[in-house]
């Protein structure tokens, strides 16, 4: 299936108190990524995280990303088409680009995008010495 969910990812005041809940709800297996982000394993299925909400006045809620090929493009064609850009295009270390933009109904989604696998260089042969 083209662009699927990616992540989803829980922003709230309180991750612990978030943390207890669904560890208690769900069989998901919860590891820190990190000092402020919390891995969600769900075994099979899209997987997520949680995090304290970047920005205190946000509201508390789960973001669901979609799988892009390009974050930059694809939020510059969501605005183009009525959305606003939340955030334009933010690395997440080497795993990926992130976007997020509210959509014209003011639903507010996000896209994903993986980075490329660089290959390994190969290592040169060694000259052969002329006779």
């Amino acid at each position: 299936m083209p662009n699927p969910f990616a992540h989803i990812e829980l922003n709230t005041d309180d991750v612990a108190k978030a943390k207890k809940f669904y560890k208690s709800l769900f069989d998901w297996k919860l590891g820190p990524m990190g000092p402020a982000y919390t891995m969600i394993d769900v075994g099979k299925g899209t997987g997520g995280g949680m995090q304290k909400k970047p920005m205190p006045d946000a509201p508390t809620m789960w973001l669901p990303y979609v799988q892009v090929d390009d974050v930059k493009k694809t939020v510059a064609k969501a605005v183009k088409l009525g959305a606003t850009a939340q955030v334009e295009l933010m690395d997440i270390g080497e795993m990926g680009t992130i976007g997020v933009f509210t959509d014209p109904s003011g639903a507010t989604i996000g896209v994903w995008a993986t980075k490329p696998k660089t290959k390994a260089k190969a290592k040169p042969a060694a000259k052969r010495k002329r006779k």
